[in-house]
């Protein structure tokens, strides 16, 4: 029923939950994953000097290989522990608006599901669904899955 799962990851428990079941999901199916992170930059265009957005970026940036190889690590224990096949797994890190760069995503990679948080790492309200993963619920072509 799947062949390509997108997880988009921010490093977040939420994040990391949503992993699980996106692992579990392929271990079934037999469908490719696409961990995501966004680098989002959009909050960098009002910093006064330029040499501060490119260092704030590349901290981004690290943060974002950190969160995809710990996708990795997740997969590889899942993988060895349930004594699977190994699952495909693509890690990619883009930069925008995190929301948006997710529904290019799926159109470009031709998704069939989202499984994502709820809320993301700098998520002030834990009660509320976060304002990415709402925009990803209402305007995704293919079933979103968030966990919470």
């Amino acid at each position: 029923m799947y062949h390509k799962i997108l997880l988009p990851t921010d490093g977040s428990k939420y994040a990391e939950k949503a992993a699980e079941h996106a692992i579990w999901i392929a271990s079934q199916s037999g469908a490719d994953i696409i961990a995501l992170n966004v680098v989002d930059t959009s909050s960098l265009v009002g910093l006064p000097a330029e040499d501060l957005t490119v260092r704030v970026t590349e901290i981004l940036k690290e943060e974002a290989k950190k969160s995809l190889d710990t996708i990795e690590e997740m997969m590889s224990e899942f993988i060895k522990k349930q004594g699977l096949k190994n699952i495909k797994l693509i890690k990619e890190s883009k930069e925008g608006s995190p929301a948006d760069v997710i529904l290019k995503t799926v159109d470009k990679e031709e998704i069939d599901l989202i499984v994502m948080g709820t809320s993301g790492k700098h998520g002030l309200d834990r009660f509320l669904l976060g304002s990415v993963t709402e925009k990803v619920v209402r305007s995704a072509k293919c079933p979103v899955l968030a966990v919470h």
